[in-house]
């Protein structure tokens, strides 16, 4: 049983890149518009700043204006992250140490934590509630419930297959729900910052007086 949905998961992940990179590739099927000014600055160098200092808080209006929001995203992403690299120790029956499962709890604990915030943030605020559809509740659910099966498997081993299974479910949702987003948001950083960059947009100037 194990076997199987140690499989499983392996599966499901390789379904859900493979969906995710022909939703990419349809994408250029759309057509390329032609450019006709000459680039007035490098691409390059707005891809840099689109993955550096425009992930700043200060950079962006909203996250300048929702701090605590902002804090508690990146919380919750680590978070994600964290158990994502958890579950691969796991599949591939590696042995973390000590100080390293210590500092994974704190993380998914601090990613729980913040999941929880921003699902009741989206349930209490009105105007939050009036911005969202089901896939937005549902999507913060499963990966809740995916992070606290990850802090409960670094206490009790044999929950395994509990978090196998919703590995399984998480990995096959990916492709048509919200959380596709963690696959596409490299993608269309790289073009923003390619389409500003060449028009020297990116990275902003600063101007003295």
């Amino acid at each position: 049983m194990l076997s199987f949905l140690k499989y499983g998961v392996i599966f499901s992940f390789l379904f859900s890149v493979i969906s995710l990179s022909i939703l990419v590739i349809k994408t250029f099927f759309f057509g390329k518009k032609t450019l006709y000014a000459e680039p007035r600055g490098d691409g390059k160098k707005g891809i840099l700043y689109a993955f550096g200092r425009g992930m700043m808080p200060w950079e962006k209006e909203s996250a300048r204006k929702h701090l605590p929001t902002y804090i508690g995203g990146m919380l919750y992403h680590t978070g994600i992250f964290v158990a994502l690299i958890y579950l691969f120790f796991q599949i591939f029956y590696y042995e973390l140490s000590r100080p390293i499962i210590s500092l994974f709890r704190i993380l998914l604990i601090l990613g729980i934590l913040s999941g929880l915030v921003l699902l009741f943030k989206r349930i209490l605020l009105q105007t939050m509630r009036k911005i969202s559809c089901p896939d937005d509740f549902f999507s913060n659910m499963l990966v809740n419930l995916f992070l606290i099966c990850a802090i409960v498997h670094t206490f009790v081993a044999q929950t395994v297959p509990l978090l196998f299974l919703i590995s399984i479910v998480m990995f096959l949702y990916i492709p048509v729900g919200k959380i596709r987003h963690c696959f596409f948001f490299f993608y269309v950083r790289i073009l923003f910052g390619l389409f500003y960059g060449r028009r020297d947009i990116l990275p902003p100037k600063t101007h003295k007086d």
